[in-house]
């Protein structure tokens, strides 16, 4: 099997980053945690697994996963979030992928836990993402929130069995606390890149969100919580536009 770099970002990670990592163990050859010096357990907990420890001030999600990739040794390198692990079926598809290359990348789909209930619509899932890849294939963009993966042109992908299971939220407090945070993050972007904040944006692009996930997604099936998952997604969105809109008032 190709050596793999396991990837992992951290910041006061304790209570996730034991079940990340033991998912791994089995085809891991390294383990690289990037730590934004954190004040918690969680360095300790990974080195009972080995890992090697960088600490680095947290840049943004995109750059510093450029950062962390960048240390990794081998040329395949999975990454993974501290609050996600891979399934038993989705473990076996890698080390089977590693075994005979037929690729450049890999996606995998992720299922999300909300409040301890696993959440299959609203656009929730399957949540496709690329995460094994070769380190001279991929890479992360910039973006400080919301990152994405970018490949070559030329590059050739394949998709793997199993899911990346994310737990993503605790608590509904929890949640409302990262739209918080992301919204104004958000707010930054909408005023660099100079997009409208307009009240019809505040008005109407919230309200189409929340139909999107709740109807047409088909969050409703979801249950109590793919209607509050809808409600705090149009929420989010207001909240980034009311931010922006506020940052350009304040300017002026």
């Amino acid at each position: 099997m190709a050596g793999l770099s396991v990837v992992v970002i951290t910041h006061n990670e304790a209570r996730n980053i034991g079940r990340c990592l033991e998912s791994v163990r089995d085809i891991a050859t390294e383990i690289v945690v990037i730590d934004s010096f954190s004040d918690d357990d969680t360095v300790q907990i990974c080195e009972r697994y080995g890992a090697r420890i960088i600490q680095h001030e947290f840049e943004g999600f995109g750059k510093q996963k450029q950062f962390a990739n960048a240390q990794a040794e081998h040329q395949w390198i999975l990454s993974l979030d501290a609050d996600e692990e891979l399934s038993d079926e989705l473990g076996i598809s890698i080390k089977n992928a590693l075994e005979n290359p037929s690729s450049d990348y890999y996606s995998m789909n992720r299922l999300t836990n909300y409040c301890g209930k696993w959440i299959n619509h609203g656009g929730w899932y399957p949540d496709v993402k690329i995460r094994l890849f070769k380190k001279s294939s991929a890479n992360w963009n910039d973006f400080p929130v919301h990152e994405v993966m970018v490949v070559d042109e030329d590059a050739s992908g394949g998709h793997l069995k199993g899911d990346l299971l994310h737990y993503s939220i605790d608590s509904v407090d929890h949640h409302l606390e990262q739209i918080n945070k992301y919204s104004t993050i958000a707010a930054c972007r909408i005023i660099q890149e100079n997009k409208s904040t307009s009240l019809l944006f505040l008005i109407f692009k919230p309200l189409l969100r929340f139909l999107k996930a709740y109807l047409v997604k088909g969050g409703f099936r979801d249950g109590y919580f793919g209607y509050v998952i809808a409600r705090n997604s149009a929420f989010s969105v207001y909240l980034r536009y009311a931010k922006a809109k506020a940052m350009k008032k304040y300017k002026a």
